[in-house]
């Protein structure tokens, strides 16, 4: 999107965010430069005789300046060119902005905390942590205490080794900035084991943790900290299977973590842990590493462990909430099944965990399946269970991003396709527009003429995007179930569902349209109106979301055609969305999908009032469209090829279906 059609569509984040922001964390020079005077006097107090030269002071600063200069400025760049809604950037400004603009005042305290508390961890290239480092650690959070949440990042870097060094400091561009933003990431670098023994693993995981500081480092301070493990392996590792117990791994010496995260730093944990018998360095599972830090983080960490200086960070662990959860696999996101696109766009975990768990199950158990297909799908099972786990730890608000580090260290860049689509022009960062929107890039509910076609993990052309956003999601129901028996016309002398019947809500359901409507339904009239004709209900949640879907007869049928159920329309009667949860979670994506994928993969039509603002959440989904212009209609349909003879029944319906409102305004229709 452009800057004009940006500030336009988004005035408050326009005028208010980036104002917000650029005053809230202002540009500050690396470390280590120092200006004329500070120079002039380092040399006086240095020798006094001994002359000294400073001929790169005022060059440094500059550099320094325009690098940071630069680095604000990209952020800014990316904003712009978020497709951001009016409702999603309040939600952002919200959440952050006003965090933002208390950590632009740093105190003296803090920074005096910040500067003895730089020697803590690991610096690149080095493999140990000195015992001076653990007791600033201590120190620190003794000293200060946080008033405000942090809100996390847990990210998952796997196979750090494969990436090449580009690509790795666009990831430490992204991360820098995702900081900026307001969101500090906790990295779990993840080497695998390959046969490795676990020594050679440790090294590895260190190593590549050290990349991955020096990549971040090289853009906003106070850049990255590799800090010893604070995973702790408990005696009974391997004999939980829930993501809710803390027997296995639990966070046994937080200080470290906590003093850097207080620090605005960006912790680097290579992935091992120290035994609670022996306190030996072993090897652990990243996953299971990342599920001990949220349940430590969320306070779910409850089994009696004891642990270090536990009453001095009490206030600490409060403050610090798991917001994202990001999955860096050079694999990309989850694959989808009898899915327009290659992969999954938006995961109902919910709802589709289990279907995505058998597609990979299945496939990997086909004989003519190669070796590397089995391990790449046990991979992605594993990353989906990761997000599962996870996010049934935290709230519903919080969500997992699926993606490949090429996707993460993506910055602007030329268009990626060759016709005009809806949604960006340009190669988006799935991690920063997730945060500012909380929607992928892509929605799911597109019809795939409007998919973005990218390039695969192969090279080849790829509809759809690489990069898969889960949510804990919620069920859906679908009455009659069409996964049992395809939604059809009602034949001759069948009985079809009623509203009334007891599988449905009826005052719930009522509640759902007048909510989202903003007006009072005729019930009578209505349930009049669509007895013996309804086609099926789909609902989202607890009533969250959800569409009525009917079978309409056109008008002027004769003869055999009045009585031939092929000529029956299938109509979206009502669609409804609870306020508080529009633009949320998916809900509307999540119904929409069902709709057009499992109950009329064949098309369905609508029509919508040509003034609502709805109406272009519909362009985007709708393959066809039509004005009307003498009535205050706009019809909508998502058949393919549709036919002239379609065409005109569809017309027909939309223009003949009579309203069923209580307030009897006919003329807003």
């Amino acid at each position: 999107m452009g800057q004009a059609a940006w500030k336009k569509a988004t005035p408050c984040l326009n005028q208010s965010f980036i104002r917000n922001f650029s005053r809230a964390v202002p540009s500050q020079p690396h470390d280590g430069v120092q200006t004329g005077s500070t120079a002039n006097a380092a040399s006086q107090a240095s020798g006094g005789g001994r002359s000294m030269t400073f001929t790169s002071a005022y060059t440094s600063l500059s550099k320094a300046r325009k690098q940071q200069k630069s680095f604000d400025r990209d952020i800014l760049v990316s904003i712009l060119e978020t497709k951001v809604t009016k409702r999603d950037a309040k939600s952002y400004m919200n959440r952050f902005v006003p965090l933002l603009e208390r950590k632009g005042a740093i105190s003296f305290k803090q920074r005096a905390v910040r500067s003895r508390s730089n020697t803590i961890g690991h610096a690149p290239g080095n493999s140990t942590i000195e015992s001076t480092g653990q007791e600033l650690a201590q120190e620190s959070t003794k000293d200060v205490t946080l008033q405000e949440p942090i809100y996390v990042a847990l990210v998952k870097l796997r196979a750090p080794q494969i990436i090449d060094d580009s690509t790795l400091d666009g990831i430490g561009k992204t991360l820098s900035q995702l900081r900026k933003l307001g969101l500090i990431s906790i990295v779990i670098v993840d080497c695998g084991d390959d046969g490795e023994n676990d020594a050679s693993h440790r090294k590895a995981a260190t190593t590549q943790a050290d990349r991955l500081a020096t990549a971040i480092d090289a853009y906003d301070p106070p850049g990255a900290r590799v800090i010893d493990s604070p995973i702790t392996i408990g005696t009974s590792i391997g004999t939980s299977s829930s993501p809710f117990t803390s027997q296995d791994l639990f966070v046994g010496n937080p200080q470290c973590l906590m003093a850097a995260l207080q620090e605005d730093g960006i912790p680097i944990i290579p992935s091992f842990g120290y035994t609670v018998d022996t306190c030996s360095r072993r090897s652990v599972d990243a996953d299971e590493a990342i599920l001990a830090l949220i349940r430590h983080l969320s306070g779910l960490q409850f089994l009696g462990h004891e642990v270090a200086e536990e009453l001095q960070t009490t206030d600490l662990l409060k403050a610090a909430e798991v917001y994202r959860l990001i999955i860096l696999d050079p694999l990309g996101g989850i694959p989808a099944n009898n899915r327009a696109t290659e992969r999954h766009l938006f995961l109902n975990l919910e709802q589709e965990f289990e279907e995505v768990k058998g597609h990979l199950v299945t496939t990997s158990t086909t004989e003519s399946v190669s070796t590397e297909l089995r391990k790449a799908n046990a991979q992605h099972l594993k990353n989906a269970e990761l997000a599962k786990n996870a996010l049934s730890l935290l709230p519903p608000t919080s969500s997992a991003i699926v993606t490949t580090p090429q996707e993460a260290a993506k910055e602007r860049g030329p268009a990626e396709m060759d016709w005009a689509l809806v949604g960006t022009r340009r190669g988006q960062n799935p991690l920063i527009h997730n945060l500012l929107t909380d929607k992928p890039v892509q929605s799911s509910s597109l019809p795939t003429e409007r998919f973005k076609t990218v390039k695969s993990l192969t090279g080849a052309p790829q509809i759809g995007s690489l990069t898969t956003l889960a949510k804990r999601g919620m069920p859906l129901t679908m009455i009659p179930d069409p996964r049992i028996a395809p939604w059809r016309p009602p034949q001759p002398g069948e009985r079809g569902i009623n509203l009334t019947d007891p599988c449905i809500d009826l005052p719930r359901l009522v509640n759902l349209i007048e909510d989202s409507f903003g007006r009072k339904l005729d019930i009578e009239h209505y349930l009049k109106r669509v007895q013996g004709n309804l086609a099926g209900v789909i609902i989202a949640g607890e009533y969250e979301g959800g569409a009525l879907l009917t079978w309409e007869k056109p008008l002027g049928l004769k003869g055999p055609e009045a009585n031939d159920p092929s000529r029956l329309v299938p109509y979206l009667d009502k669609f409804a969305v609870l306020r508080k949860s529009q633009g949320a979670g998916g809900v509307a994506d999540i119904v929409f999908n069902a709709m057009v994928r499992t109950c009329f993969p064949g098309g369905v039509c609508w029509r919508s009032r040509r003034d609502n603002p709805v109406n272009k959440w519909y362009f985007e989904r709708s393959r066809g469209t039509v004005k009307f212009n003498d009535i205050n209609w706009t019809m909508f349909w998502t058949t393919p090829k549709l036919d002239e003879q379609r065409f005109r029944d569809y017309e027909s319906v939309c223009r003949g279906i009579e309203p069923s409102w209580a307030d009897k305004k006919q003329q807003l229709d």
